[in-house]
């Protein structure tokens, strides 16, 4: 599963302005409705089944990634957006560690292995450490897509990493 394909330009948000995980959510799913990705009737939905989720157990899996996710009966196919804190939220992560890239995203219910699929794609890429360090310093949300269009690693990270400065 290539985490590219289930974004959008428009579904990147280069700086969150959340500092709770609660806000966190509503702010990306403000988004989604804004840039039409997700219909305006179906908000309050999407932001119940995300905060039930969340309620569980926190979605921050450490690292700094949080990936709230929830299922819709109403929507047909999965919507994902992006978000990235360079200060951090609190989002109760296992690690209690400030999550500095949040993943939402919303399956249709009777798409439950596409859910799966979408998890696990997202937490391998996740676990990269230098996909964490290439996002942080990507500029556009071009370059974010490029990033999460990968598949990492050891041999693919260079492809996506600025070169590093030689040492004297």
């Amino acid at each position: 599963m290539n985490l590219a394909k289930l974004l959008e330009a428009d579904r990147i948000v280069l700086e969150m302005k959340a500092t709770g995980h609660w806000s966190a959510i509503n702010e990306l799913v403000c988004h989604l409705v804004a840039c039409g990705s997700l219909p305006e009737h179906l908000q309050q939905e999407a932001l119940d089944a995300l905060k039930a989720r969340e309620q569980q157990v926190s979605t921050g899996i450490g690292s700094g990634v949080a990936i709230p996710h929830a299922f819709s009966d109403e929507l047909e196919q999965v919507v994902a957006i992006f978000g990235r804190s360079k200060h951090g939220i609190d989002f109760e992560a296992i690690d209690n560690a400030p999550v500095h890239y949040v993943i939402l995203f919303i399956v249709p219910r009777k798409d439950y292995h596409q859910h799966l699929r979408t998890l696990a794609a997202i937490a391998k890429l996740f676990t990269n450490c230098e996909v964490r360090r290439a996002l942080g310093e990507a500029e556009t949300r071009n370059e974010i897509l490029g990033i999460l269009g990968c598949k990492p690693s050891r041999d693919t990270t260079k492809h996506f990493l600025p070169p590093r400065p030689s040492k004297p």
